[in-house]
């Protein structure tokens, strides 16, 4: 049961695991802090941590929407959000949090899969300032970084000393190291270098009772002498002392030997290595913020290899791919990756940008993608040259075996593979698909038998996935189409889950996780595969550094059911208002367009990497989670989500609304989101409605109508002209537009594009026809443009017209939401160009913005 709180939104209502657990809401009281939620005083707790914290303390409801989320299946919404600037400010919350009796969850990108980056806690989130890389140790092949630091950040700060960080997941180029730890990560080049557990030195940790210690490597001489005397520290080496005592020779037995085990904490790291030595720091890896807060991370870099050539296999299912791992892991890639065709088809229905690659693959219907590496570019073209002769007298050789030696290729082809998320999410005609069972992980040589096993039991349960991952370690991603809306849906993904964890560890001895983590998602399942002892000592070991256990509680261990607090869920019911954008690739509804967000965060990147890579620039500006495109989507849907959502102004938000002002509307989430989020349109479906009723200010009626005012300023432009720049007149006409006092007004031209094509002789031509489009601008500031495409036009020998009328495609209108009047636009742009546009006739467009809005 949920108590009424003082906020007034939290109802008594029975909790079960196919509901949506009751979570507190607020309204603007939040903002004050008060009342208790979760029984913890929020005000109190606001107040304290606004005194005591030098960074950003945020308790209203659009923060808290805003981190209610992760990549994952689950919906929890926290308390407030701490954003701090040093690591003091880590401590001081956790004072503060320890003070009223508040849990507490570490978030750095938040791409979490399993739920463990959201939490009916007071969220740290360390990404916007704690980002500092404080050292890069060449020489010794280390570096130390803060939890901010993102994954490619720290590799080409270590690219002139020749080295790399090792584990690079897909979202490298935004992932943060403090997610990268905590989760365990891997991707490709974990192939080489090993999952994140393997490149820790040390760690310098903070525990919720304000203890802060570094861990890294000792033996048990070391261990003996920490854990005498007094102290929480000493106490907690005592502990893990008398846990791997009680425990050693359970987890020898127990942990399977993987290079992808990722499921359960790291307790085999305790147990001394062949030197003697053994590492808390790396004990720690993995542990889902559930323990301790990471506060700065000492890292092993690897070497770069930047002499690189991939070796593309095709054969004829993935299967077969999987069947011959064996063989290529003897030339010591630093990656192997699979995809089969399911993936390969996705690509080509959603028209991703990455189509265009798929030539670079060989022939067939499954591959194998090994990439070999050395510091010496004819020793790996050797290398890849024996690899192609030696599978192709296998018993079942490749179809087609390709060697991509060009350094574009290559980029090409792993992002081919690395779309794997984004292509295999809402695909045309095709069921969405979630996370959940997205990672498992079996030794690399039972790939092949794996994936048959893995499909047949797809098929008893009506699912139909792509199937592609790490195959060089055994790691198999997918998304599952689950039916995550109904009883009986979600009582199927229950039964398959519970079905699919027994396959992969009792049949192949291997993980629920190989990439992703526990959290909510498979941390109930851990029993299966570890057995109820070891399950005991994660429980233990989680109490030794969190007794009060208020570090991300129900994660991991004791954790909440993996179909409890779903973001859908049965009773799932959004809103379904009437929209003036049909949202044709969502069956029309808005909601469903706003659900398009799979977490990913490709729009938290700060700067971009390719040739389309220009999402999201207000956030690569102020690095704000609510600027991102993921941010405003997630807004967006909760907004329209219903019950137990912090949004509850609807479409008058203006926790929404301000999420949305600094959207450029430059669409390039549209071609650059995986999933072909559209914030631009949802911004301007959102306006339409949060102004619906009311005045707009004054900038939205001066730039929204610009063309109406500029064809009244067209008549008399050298008076308008004075006005607008004389310095008298120049500051009141900013103030009338509501235009910044630093901006320059743009001044007419003494003649109109218009003006001058219906002033000249006609040039009758023979050529074929084509109209120019004569746009606001182009036809009122800078007719020279107009003028030079006609010349062009004409010398190249067509006959050019432009329209009848004065047009405008009124794509200023979108940013204000004046959505009538564009519908009014384009009607009249219809009528007008009827007789061309039944002709066939080309449209010459010079304004990008224009082409967007007609497209």
């Amino acid at each position: 049961m949920a108590a009424t709180s003082e906020f007034g939104h939290t109802k008594l209502i029975p909790t079960d695991h196919l509901s949506r657990k009751p979570v507190a809401t607020r309204g603007k009281a939040a903002e004050r802090g008060e009342g208790p939620v979760l029984g913890v005083e929020v005000g109190a707790l606001w107040a304290r941590l606004r005194r005591d914290v030098e960074g950003e303390v945020r308790f209203d409801d659009a923060s808290r929407g805003l981190y209610s989320q992760d990549a994952s299946n689950y919906f929890h919404v926290p308390i407030g959000v701490v954003i701090p600037r040093t690591k003091e400010d880590v401590v001081a919350t956790l004072a503060a949090c320890r003070e009223f009796g508040a849990p507490v969850v570490p978030r750095a990108g938040g791409t979490g899969l399993a739920g463990q980056t959201a939490n009916e806690a007071i969220v740290l989130d360390c990404s916007k300032y704690l980002n500092a890389i404080l050292e890069v140790d060449g020489p010794k092949r280390l570096a130390r970084v803060e939890p901010g630091v993102i994954c490619d950040q720290l590799s080409d700060a270590a690219k002139p000393h020749g080295l790399a960080w090792g584990p690079s997941p897909a979202t490298h180029d935004h992932c943060a190291f403090g997610g990268m730890l905590a989760n365990n990560c891997g991707g490709m080049h974990a192939q080489y270098a090993g999952i994140a557990v393997h490149n820790v030195e040390a760690m310098d940790i903070a525990l919720y009772d304000g203890t802060r210690m570094t861990v890294g490597w000792m033996n048990d001489a070391e261990l003996d002498e920490r854990a005498r005397g007094g102290g929480r520290e000493a106490d907690v080496y005592k502990k893990l002392k008398a846990l791997r005592e009680r425990y050693g020779e359970r987890i020898k037995a127990g942990f399977p030997k993987l290079p992808r085990r990722v499921s359960g904490y790291n307790l085999d790291e305790l147990l001394p290595k062949e030197d003697g030595r053994f590492n808390v720091a790396r004990a720690l890896v993995g542990s889902e913020g559930t323990c301790v807060t990471m506060l700065e991370a000492t890292v092993r870099l690897v070497p770069a290899y930047p002499e690189r050539v991939v070796v593309a296999m095709g054969y004829n299912d993935v299967y077969s791919a999987g069947d011959h791992i064996a063989e290529v892991l003897e030339f010591e890639p630093l990656a192997v990756e699979g995809m089969d065709e399911r993936l390969y088809q996705h690509v080509v229905k959603k028209h991703m940008r990455q189509e265009k690659y798929l030539d670079l693959l060989p022939g067939g219907k499954g591959w194998l993608l090994v990439q070999i590496g050395s510091n010496d570019l004819e020793e790996a073209m050797s290398r890849a040259h024996r690899l192609a002769e030696r599978v192709r007298k296998t018993s079942e050789p490749p179809l087609e075996i390709k060697l991509i030696t060009s350094p574009e290729e290559q980029k090409f082809i792993w992002d081919v593979r690395e779309s794997g998320l984004g292509a295999t999410a809402f695909v045309p005609g095709e069921p969405d698909t979630w996370p959940g069972f997205e990672d498992s992980a079996v030794h690399p040589e039972q790939v092949g038998e794996y994936l048959r096993d893995l499909r047949r039991l797809f098929e008893k349960y009506g699912y139909d996935p792509s199937l592609y991952g790490h195959f060089g370690q055994g790691c198999i991603h997918c998304r599952i189409d689950f039916d995550l809306t109904s009883v009986e849906g979600v009582r199927k993904y229950r039964a398959f889950l519970e079905e699919a964890a027994r396959l992969v560890t009792k049949k192949y001895n291997g993980s629920i996780s190989g990439e992703h983590g526990d959290g909510q998602s498979r941390g109930e399942l851990l029993e299966v595969m570890f057995g109820a002892e070891l399950v005991q000592a994660f429980r233990e070991f989680k109490a030794i550094w969190d007794p009060d256990g208020k570090m991300n509680p129900g994660r991991v261990v004791d954790a909440r059911p993996f179909d409890a607090d779903l973001r859908l869920g049965p009773a799932y019911d959004p809103d379904q208002p009437e929209t003036h954008f049909k949202f044709p690739d969502d069956g029309g509804s808005f909601a469903h367009a706003t659900l398009r967000c799979v977490g990913v965060g490709k729009c938290r990147r700060l700067n971009g990497s390719g040739e389309q890579d220009t999402m999201c620039p207000s956030f690569m500006v102020t690095r704000e989670e609510k600027h991102s495109t993921r941010g405003r989507t997630h807004l967006l849907w909760e907004m329209l989500r219903g019950d137990g959502t912090p949004i509850r102004g609807r479409f008058r938000d203006d926790g929404v609304k301000e999420s949305l002002d600094l959207c450029l509307s430059c669409k390039g989430c549209k071609g650059d989101c995986p999933v072909n989020v559209d914030v631009a349109t949802y911004k301007a479906e959102f306006l339409s409605h949060y102004y619906e009723g009311r005045l707009r200010p004054r900038h939205a009626y001066a730039f929204g109508l610009i063309d109406r005012w500029a064809k009244l300023g067209s008549v008399i432009p050298g008076l308008v002209n004075l006005l607008t720049q004389a310095p008298g007149t120049q500051s009141v006409a900013k103030f009338l537009a509501g235009m910044a006092r630093e901006r320059t007004i743009p001044t007419f031209a003494p003649q109109t594009f218009r003006s001058w094509f219906e002033a000249r002789p006609r040039r009758s031509g023979n050529g074929p026809k084509v109209v120019v489009w004569p746009d606001t601008f182009n036809n009122h500031f800078y007719p020279e443009t107009a003028r030079a495409a006609v010349e062009v036009l004409e010398h190249l020998g067509f006959d050019v017209a432009i329209p009848s009328e004065i047009l405008c495609c009124g794509r200023p209108l979108y940013d204000y939401g004046m959505l009538d009047q564009a519908k009014a636009y384009l009607e009249k742009i219809l009528t007008v160009l009827r007789p061309h546009i039944d002709a066939g006739t080309p449209i010459v467009v010079l304004e990008p913005s224009c082409c967007a809005v007609f497209r």
